[in-house]
């Protein structure tokens, strides 16, 4: 890749983008399900409940679950998730694959990079420092880190804009409508990958492109930037 072929910052969500953190997710619903005194939800089901943000899985996972809760009894179970997630939330999550690699050869080809999540940005700095892709960055946004969350504008042109650059040289990597949704806000150009955590069907959500896998990824920016 050169500079003429691939824009001069890209932001990546995280869960189902560059990490596949489902199996830690659905431990530690599974976990809090299991205090309740209630069945744990498989991880199939988890993967449907996967974006937006904590509070909205746990919304999902009670709703699908039929378990009835106030907002208070739903704020209480969202800080007891908080609490069992954050103490697993690196045992069983691993980066896709190639991500590590596409990254590093964006990087080295001067693109600076940065990560736009809605999960907490303790726990999302906690999971980039494991997995060693905390270097590979100039950005972190997390749903908590401004007062609004993706699909808003603002956490991908506050990232830009801390990795020093405009809207026009920006891009966005992500699994979902959520992140399209933002990218569609900001301004910038966004690509999905279909093997995330999408609760809609990647066809049907407006991108300029969509990956199969990390390796395409490279082709694929140079498509919607040339």
């Amino acid at each position: 890749m050169t500079s003429q072929n691939h824009p001069a910052a890209i932001l990546f969500d995280l869960d189902g983008t560059l990490v596949d953190s489902l199996p830690d997710i659905a431990g530690a619903l599974g976990t809090l399900f299991t205090e309740m005194g209630r069945e744990p939800i498989s991880s199939s089901d988890v993967k449907s409940m996967i974006g937006g943000g904590i509070p909205k899985l746990i919304k999902r996972a009670l709703s699908a679950s039929r378990i009835e809760a106030d907002e208070p009894q739903r704020e209480e179970l969202t800080q007891r998730f908080r609490e069992i997630y954050g103490a697993r939330a690196t045992q069983l999550t691993r980066p896709f694959p190639g991500a590590i690699e596409v990254l590093t050869q964006l990087k080295d080809a001067g693109t600076r990079l940065g990560v736009c999540t809605n999960k907490p940005e303790v726990v999302t700095r906690q999971i980039l420092d494991a997995l060693s892709i905390s270097p590979l960055l100039g950005a972190v946004m997390g749903g908590d880190t401004l007062p609004t969350s993706k699909p808003d504008a603002a956490p991908l042109l506050t990232a830009l804009e801390t990795l020093g650059c405009t809207p026009e040289q920006g891009m966005m990597i992500g699994d979902s409508d959520v992140d399209a949704g933002a990218a569609r806000a900001a301004g910038v150009p966004v690509i999905l990958v279909s093997f995330g955590y999408s609760r809609t069907p990647i066809t049907e959500i407006d991108a300029d492109a969509v990956i199969d896998t990390f390796a395409e990824l490279p082709h694929a920016i140079a498509r919607v930037t040339g």
